[in-house]
């Protein structure tokens, strides 16, 4: 296997409202500080994460090229998934050896959208969808029936979502969001507001790099040491809610026992519960030092940032092993494990 690192990444200023970007215009800054931070204009890879149901035109993902620059002609790529995804499928571009840089990016803009509308569409079409049932209200299901097999608490739920928002208020990217209340309404019992990533209009960015490229790029490149990602039955029904066997393999696949940090897709803060018991992840890993989704959820992006945020705590030196998480689907569905660590 080629030796390959994150060795810069970037992401915009997320906001809980509208402020009238096109995804493009929320792109461009980011893709533009990150070839500012690594010197380079071109890339020998590049791809992309984002969902056109968000923009609502098919290949809505073309026009973002614009802000890359695709002439003259590029190797380019692209998934109908969270960045994350993409950040694998560069990873294994690498790997093959013909190229030793990959650019991966993630956007999404959410705030002008009925999402819990669109993310019907993700189930089933014969006997899930049409019900209607949105992700909010699966996730409370599972949030139901993992309280009821481990025995946590509302005020489990809400320690989580403190933390994180307490976490997030240290993070310039992340909302400035108040503590959680004890007398918080509900979204869907037992998942009260607080609970509840906010969805957030957003864009990463990550550069690979290879073997003596990435030690070229960066002084401390974030070595990737395992990567997997696995799924889950389609249908919630068919699976135990309230674990999380695919996060299970995709950890021991990668590597994840003896990480500092871990960085987790959460988009619900019986999540993160469920995700640490699923990687074994005790009380001496700092988990989402960055605030997680808790504190910023763009659509596409924040699985990305979950590895960006992981790798960037090596590249500052503040830690020697990390983790970071992605997630996509209902009641995770999906989810992808990176394992990153220092140069000895």
């Amino acid at each position: 296997m080629r030796e390959v690192a994150v060795v810069a990444f970037t992401q915009s200023e997320h906001s809980g409202e509208d402020q009238g970007l096109l995804e493009t215009e929320i792109l461009a800054p980011v893709i533009g500080a990150i070839k500012e931070r690594t010197g380079l204009t071109r890339f020998g890879f590049t791809c992309s994460g984002s969902c056109d149901y968000l923009q609502g035109a098919p290949f809505a993902f073309v026009s973002a090229l614009d802000t890359v620059g695709a002439w003259p002609p590029i190797s380019e790529s692209h998934v109908e998934m969270d960045g994350a995804w993409a950040l694998y499928e560069a990873w294994v571009k690498l790997q093959i050896g013909e190229v030793d840089t990959a650019l991966v990016y993630g956007f999404g803009k959410s705030t002008q959208n009925d999402i819990r509308a669109i993310f019907t569409q993700q189930h089933d079409p014969y006997y899930l969808a049409p019900l209607g049932v949105d992700h909010v209200s699966l996730a409370a299901m599972q949030a139901r029936a993992y309280m009821e097999r481990s025995g946590a608490k509302e005020d489990d739920l809400r320690a989580v979502a403190a933390r994180s928002r307490a976490a997030g208020r240290g993070n310039p990217f992340a909302l400035d969001l108040p503590d959680p209340a004890d007398g918080a309404g509900y979204d869907v019992a037992p998942l009260r507001e607080h609970d509840v990533a906010p969805l957030t209009d957003g864009a990463a960015a990550i550069v690979l790099a290879a073997g003596d490229k990435a030690r070229e790029l960066c002084e401390r490149p974030a070595w990737i040491t395992g990567f997997d990602h696995r799924v889950e039955p389609h249908s919630p029904g068919a699976r135990d809610l309230t674990r999380s066997e695919s996060t299970r393999i995709a950890g021991e696949k990668a590597g994840a026992a003896g990480v500092d940090v871990a960085e987790l897709h959460a988009q619900f803060s019986h999540e993160e519960l469920i995700l640490r018991e699923a990687l074994g992840l005790g009380d001496g890993v700092t988990v989402n030092p960055s605030g997680g989704a808790l504190a910023a959820n763009p659509l596409m992006a924040a699985g990305l940032i979950r590895i960006g945020e992981a790798a960037a705590r090596i590249h500052d030196g503040t830690a020697a092993r990390t983790l970071g998480h992605a997630s996509s689907g209902p009641c995770l569905q999906q989810n992808l494990v990176c394992v990153m660590s220092g140069e000895k």
